[in-house]
């Protein structure tokens, strides 16, 4: 099982990039606007300098559902190797059948 806090560490990044998204996308338009003018996308970069960093959407981790193991991730199913194999071996992950020959 991963720290707690490293878990809830992630989670409040994931609620900060939820609620910064749209200021953030306005602002980065504005940036890349070559049409306006050099000292208003100037401002712009600044206001989003300003923004807190935790809103960067690649500042979050990708983490295992089950155990909040943040390696070996299956971002299809949403969880680690690990947890996978347990899951699939109890038969609570549809479609997964532990293979014997």
């Amino acid at each position: 099982m991963a720290k707690t806090s490293a878990v809830e560490k992630n989670k409040r990044r994931r609620i900060t990039v939820a609620n910064q998204a749209g200021k953030r996308a306005e602002l980065k338009a504005i940036i890349m606007n070559q049409a306006l003018p050099i000292e208003e996308r100037f401002k712009a970069s600044i206001k989003l300098a300003s923004l807190p960093r935790d809103g960067s959407k690649t500042r979050i981790r990708n983490r295992c559902e089950v155990s909040g193991r943040p390696r070996a991730y299956y971002r299809k199913l949403r969880m680690s190797r690990i947890a996978l194999r347990e899951l699939g071996s109890l038969g609570k992950v549809p479609g997964i059948v532990k293979s014997s020959w």
